[in-house]
């Protein structure tokens, strides 16, 4: 006899902070920022020392603006209290600790105790729920597992949703679409370029990935623009919403975007404050709706608290729409320790990708090559064509990029458009830039 099975709606209620209006969530957040002070200043020794250097005392914070008297945090105080010296709480009491790969310097070293890793997971299932994914659905998690907190993040968002969980971790791609293939989960979570790596390896294999089971992705853990939405959405016949977070601040789960408005992450603001500074200013604090730099304060956290984190991430606030009490992120336009300024110019990975997916016949896939060859700068960018372009063709849309990136950047480069194929491929955070000048 043939079993066949109907899916069941699950209750989906909204956590009540989702709900809010805008007055009550700011209640909430002096409240909780003027406790949140006090518990640094009395536990986390650099926190001490920054304030009584810079003369101010938590005391000092009467209203929310008053946030911007304080110093900020940032990443390389975690190294420099290196492993645990930010920790607010005795060993006993971290359930868990998360740290960055520490390609680019010492580790940076984050820890849970178990009321942290509740509210990241309830935090993370807020996101998963607005970006579409349901109760009882199947989810394929292909973030990695392991000290970066996106695996076991995201895990824990998927089970507090109430979802079945696929614990695939990054990599091995053709054992993620066998998997894909055999379990046909619902909604896929992992890195915008890895989505696409899957994508083009099941069309290099013959298979169609708009026939899959997939109708939500959720992605995050690298910059990505709405032409990128486009190319996935298209490719995989899905909802692509983006998810938000960083180890420092708490992982992914500090904000997220609703299926529905597609119109960037909503913060969770009963749990982070979030500002924006000018980044070449730092002491300006810059209105809703001006482009700069993210700064995060937490705070519930209890193992790491963390005061005006710079994230070095470029965006701006906006009102909300999907929860309107919880202001939203617009799309990040990159990282200001990412910007490459080439001859005066300033040029970010995202400008070129919004540019060249414009472009009838280039791919997604490029990589950004500086280097030095006399006393001046050159950026050369590998692109490669799609497999319908002809050689023609490929010749004339790289023109017509060089074009259009000295247009709207201001900046002259080399183009090279390369086969498909030739490019290295995503398994995570894709890299993009490659600064040669100094090999």
């Amino acid at each position: 006899m043939t079993q066949t099975s109907t899916r069941i709606e699950l209750p989906n209620p909204l956590d009540p902070e989702e709900t809010m209006s805008r007055d009550q969530i700011e209640s909430i957040q002096l409240t909780r920022l003027q406790d949140t002070l006090a518990y640094a200043y009395d536990r986390v020794p650099l926190y001490k020392e920054k304030y009584d250097g810079a003369g101010v005392h938590p005391s000092d914070l009467k209203e929310l603006a008053d946030l911007a008297k304080f110093p900020f945090t940032e990443k390389e105080d975690l190294r420099k209290t290196y492993p645990f010296g930010m920790f607010a709480v005795p060993q006993h009491e971290v359930a868990r600790i998360h740290a960055s790969s520490g390609t680019t310097g010492r580790a940076t070293v984050v820890g849970y105790t178990q009321s942290d890793l509740d509210d990241w997971a309830k935090m993370g299932a807020r996101c998963l729920r607005l970006s579409g994914v349901k109760p009882g659905w199947k989810v394929h998690n292909a973030y990695g597992y392991g000290l970066f907190t996106g695996g076991l993040g995201a895990h824990a968002a998927a089970e507090r949703l109430g979802t079945t969980v696929i614990p695939m971790s990054g990599g091995q791609t053709e054992k993620q679409i066998t998997m894909i293939n055999d379990f046909e989960p619902d909604a896929i979570l992992c890195t915008p370029t890895y989505l696409l790596t899957i994508g083009d390896a099941m069309q290099r294999a013959g298979l169609d990935p708009r026939k899959t089971s997939l109708k939500t992705a959720v992605l995050g853990a690298e910059p990505w623009t709405e032409e990128m939405r486009h190319e996935l959405e298209v490719m995989f016949n899905i909802d692509a919403c983006d998810i938000y977070g960083l180890s420092e601040v708490m992982g992914p789960g500090v904000a997220g975007e609703s299926n529905e408005t597609k119109d960037g992450s909503h913060i969770w603001e009963d749990h982070f404050r979030p500002e924006i500074i000018d980044a070449f200013d730092e002491t300006k604090v810059l209105g809703d709706g001006e482009h700069g730099e993210l700064v995060f304060t937490s705070l519930t956290k209890q193992a790491l608290p963390i005061i005006r984190y710079r994230t070095h991430d470029l965006t701006r606030l906006l009102p909300g729409t999907a929860r309107p009490g919880h202001r939203r992120m617009g799309r990040i336009t990159g990282r200001s320790d990412d910007m490459i300024i080439l001859r005066g110019v300033n040029l970010f990975p995202s400008q070129i990708e919004e540019i060249a997916l414009r472009i009838d016949g280039l791919s997604p896939h490029f990589q950004l090559e500086i280097t030095r060859p006399g006393r001046m700068d050159q950026l050369a960018v590998k692109i490669e064509r799609r497999e319908d372009c002809t050689s023609d063709r490929a010749e004339a849309a790289g023109k017509e990029l060089a074009q259009q990136i000295k247009i709207h950047v201001g900046s002259s480069c080399a183009i090279q458009v390369v086969d498909p194929g030739t490019l290295a491929r995503s398994s995570g955070k894709l890299r993009r830039i490659y600064d040669l000048r100094n090999k």
